[in-house]
């Protein structure tokens, strides 16, 4: 089996954004039938044992725009070696660390900026946690003493966040 391209990768998802998009309610349209059309168009196209998908379009406060959307199949999570999640979660798994990544997508990006808040605690403290956050993927460095959250982490970030909800 030859490995997709890029082109053909992107292709591709931009087939499934579009099928997705012309499910969804545009403003003006009527709301699709059935409170769970989402999930009934993808148990349309996932094969048993099922899958998982998530999606998201968000406008962050600094005008930013991200539409992301990221599936896989049941079987393939319900295989795999969990464990090597534990890193990418346990960086979110600290208070502070959610602070910074709530102030970083409000508009914060410098250092400077972020030691300003009065919850963050002393500057040794708060570069650990920026590094725990970078090393973890959830952050990177765009300059000296600066950070940004990836595109492609936002609408994840988010979707966790919305699955702890209660």
């Amino acid at each position: 089996m030859t490995e997709e391209t890029l082109a053909e990768r992107v292709a591709r998802l931009e087939e499934r954004v579009a099928a997705l998009e012309g499910a969804a309610p545009a403003a003006g349209r009527p709301e699709p039938a059935g409170a769970f059309w989402a999930l009934d168009a993808l148990k349309e196209r996932a094969a048993e044992p099922g899958a998982v998908l998530f999606t998201g379009s968000v406008t962050l406060p600094s005008g930013e725009h991200y539409e992301w959307q990221q599936g896989h199949s049941a079987g393939d999570l319900l295989s795999d070696d969990w464990s090597q999640n534990a890193e990418a979660l346990s960086a979110l798994a600290h208070p502070v660390r959610l602070l910074l990544l709530r102030e970083i997508l409000r508009g914060a990006g410098t250092t400077a900026e972020l030691a300003d808040h009065e919850s963050l605690g002393t500057t040794g403290q708060l570069y650990h946690h920026l590094r725990q956050l970078v090393a973890a993927g959830w952050l990177r460095t765009t300059g000296r003493g600066r950070y940004s959250v990836p595109g492609e982490r936002v609408v994840p970030i988010l979707t966790v966040l919305a699955a702890t909800r209660r």
